[in-house]
C-alpha cells in the first residue's frame, strides 16, 4: 500500500493506517502555515472511512472564513509542496500535493467556507459512512466496480458515483439532524 496515484487514473485499495498518519501530518502542517486564518481542518473522503476501499489519495478539507486570507499563504504553501490548482467548483479552492515530475497526486486539499454546505457535506458523509457499515459497503462495492471499468478515466469513475453520493449526502444530513435533537 502507498499514497499516490497517477493523475487521471483510477485504482482503489483497502484502507491503510498510512492514510490516517499522512492526513494528520498534513493537517498539522496546514495549521502551522495558515495560523489564525484557518478555522478547522479535517481528514475526509474515502481514505477517512475505515471500512471501505479508496483511491490512495488523501483528502483534507480546510474550513476558512475568507478565501482571500488563505490566498496570501500560497507562496508559503508552495514552498512545502502544497500547490494551488484552481477554484474547482464555486466557493471551493483546490490545492494538490504529490510527485509532480511523475504526475502523481498524493493529497487533495479542499478549501471551503467553514460551516457552509460544502464543509457540512464533507464532514457529514465521512461521519455517516463511518457509522453506517451497510451504506459504506455499498459505496465501496460501487467504487471497486467503477475502478475496474474505468481504470484510465477518472471523470467517468467520478460521474458513476454521483447518484449514490447524492443519496448518502441526503441520508447523512438527516442523520446529523437527528443526532442534534
Amino acid at each position: 500500500m502507498s499514497i499516490g496515484l497517477k493523475r487521471g487514473t483510477v485504482a482503489v485499495e483497502p484502507h491503510s493506517v498510512e492514510w490516517e498518519i499522512s492526513a494528520q501530518y498534513m493537517i498539522e502542517l496546514l495549521k502551522e502555515i495558515l495560523g489564525e486564518d484557518i478555522v478547522d481542518a479535517q481528514h475526509i473522503g474515502s481514505t477517512s472511512i475505515k471500512s471501505i476501499c479508496a483511491k490512495p489519495i488523501v483528502d483534507i478539507v480546510v474550513g476558512v472564513t475568507d478565501f482571500d486570507k488563505i490566498m496570501r499563504h500560497n507562496q508559503a504553501l508552495a514552498e512545502k509542496g502544497i500547490i494551488y490548482r484552481k477554484e474547482n467548483v464555486p466557493q471551493q479552492h483546490l490545492y494538490i500535493c504529490g510527485d509532480f515530475e511523475n504526475d502523481i497526486r498524493t493529497h487533495y486539499i479542499h478549501v471551503v467556507i467553514w460551516g457552509q454546505e460544502a464543509w457540512n457535506n464533507y464532514i457529514n458523509m465521512r461521519d455517516y459512512l463511518n457509522e453506517h457499515e451497510d451504506k459504506a459497503k455499498e459505496y465501496s462495492q460501487l467504487k471497486e466496480r467503477l475502478a475496474d471499468i474505468y481504470p484510465n478515466d477518472r471523470e467517468a469513475y467520478i460521474n458513476g458515483k454521483n447518484e449514490l453520493i447524492e443519496d448518502i449526502l441526503q441520508r447523512a444530513e438527516e442523520w446529523r439532524r437527528q443526532l442534534a435533537k
